[in-house]
């Protein structure tokens, strides 16, 4: 059994920053998560902690907590929203409301307006939120309120269309996939086109108020850019949001990221979208339930802004192929050769250093059980990813706070 205790220490840690070399989000906590989840022992997990806050895959080590500039109360808490300022007060903020309020309410008063920010550090903040809340932890629960506050970026829910396309009506969530995509293929390098010409006008980016920490980022920049730009086929609500149960549709959300997933095994920015759906699964249990298909169509619209950043999408033949081959694939649950598949990529996610890794096999792991043993999750969890090389604009110190 893990030691609940040493679980415990690791996540009241208060020792290191929430990011590290500018905007590099600390992963070591989401990785105690799974590793836990995933049934590692005390001694891996204590190892894992202390050799990432030594030396992260990036070769960077996690960095002191920091003193802030500004004391967030309740009179200015949204004022500083995104703004990258103050980190260590909102978790002061937080953690008072938390004690005046009770988790629960706190939840149900911050969480609402903080969600249209998901996508902000790249959905590390929003991993730190739902993973934390996954494990019931106080106060990871409340680091994860400050990060998100400290590093929204709208994806501009308000500007979804009221009424669900007529023509979607029927579709489930992997024909709305299909239908994009296939669109992005009539005109894929006129697409590409203009994705690269939005995110490489630096300057316009910066002068519409995007940070310069992002900039230097590279993908948050693209990310950034891309949601405050907009594109229709991201505000157009497909029907099933509203027409089908909450639980269905977020079981044909895991299939449809897991399908996309496996479209580009490996890659590391499509991983984070199951990290992340998780995490807003898990955000939207904590919300009363006339706001959950809210949090759905707040994922949707970022899942497709960062899909649509990379002037890239999966081709809506290969993604229909997938779907022919696993869309009724159900694995023997009970078979052996099924336990032995899992506990080897189970065994391999405990001996990386990349952390993202066995947080996808925690995550689709849950969903094979949840799902009575569909193919697609074991398949997409054994393709492993590996840390980006950093963009030149790293050799540029990281931008003041």
């Amino acid at each position: 059994m893990i030691d609940s205790k040493l679980i415990d220490d690791l996540l009241n840690d208060r020792t290191h920053h929430i990011e590290f070399n500018g905007h590099l989000s600390n992963h070591v906590k989401h990785a105690v998560v799974a590793l836990k989840g995933l049934g590692a022992s005390p001694q891996k997990i204590k190892s894992y902690y202390d050799g990432y806050a030594k030396l992260t895959t990036y070769g960077y080590g996690l960095e002191p907590a920091r003193p802030s500039k500004h004391v967030i109360s309740e009179d200015n808490w949204d004022r500083f929203l995104g703004k990258r300022t103050s980190y260590s007060s909102y978790c002061e903020f937080f953690d008072r409301k938390e004690k005046e309020l009770g988790m629960d309410e706190l939840l149900r008063r911050y969480i609402p307006p903080l969600l249209p920010g998901w996508v902000g550090a790249f959905t590390h903040a929003t991993i730190h939120l739902g993973w934390a809340l996954d494990v019931n932890h106080r106060w990871m629960t409340i680091e994860g309120l400050a990060y998100m506050a400290f590093s929204y970026v709208s994806c501009h829910p308000e500007r979804a269309s009221s009424v669900p396309l007529d023509r979607s009506r029927g579709e489930q969530a992997v024909d709305s996939l299909l239908r994009i995509a296939g669109v992005w293929d009539e005109d894929g390098e006129s697409f590409h086109q203009w994705v690269e010409a939005l995110v490489g006008d630096t300057a316009a980016g910066l002068a519409a108020g995007i940070l310069p920490e992002l900039a230097r980022s590279g993908l948050q920049f693209r990310i950034a850019r891309m949601l405050m730009e907009g594109h229709p086929m991201m505000y157009e609500t497909p029907a099933w949001i509203e027409a089908q149960d909450v639980p269905t549709s977020w079981e044909q959300l895991y299939y449809v990221t897991s399908l996309i997933y496996l479209a580009m095994p490996g890659n590391f920015v499509l991983l984070h979208l199951l990290t992340s759906l998780h995490a807003m699964e898990q955000i939207a249990h904590r919300l009363p339930e006339d706001q959950h298909k809210y949090v759905i169509k707040c994922f949707w619209i970022g899942m497709l802004g960062i899909m649509f950043s990379r002037a890239n999408l999966p081709r809506r033949r290969k993604l229909a192929a997938l779907h022919a081959t696993y869309k009724d694939a159900i694995d023997p649950v009970e078979n052996p050769a099924m336990r032995q598949d899992w506990a080897q990529i189970t065994a391999r996610a405990f001996e990386e250093e990349e952390e993202h890794n066995p947080k996808l096999v925690y995550v689709l792991q849950r969903m094979w059980k949840r799902t009575g043993g569909r193919s697609i999750y074991r398949a997409a969890a054994a393709q492993f990813t590996t840390t980006p090389e950093l963009p030149k604009s790293f050799e540029h110190p990281p931008a003041e706070e």
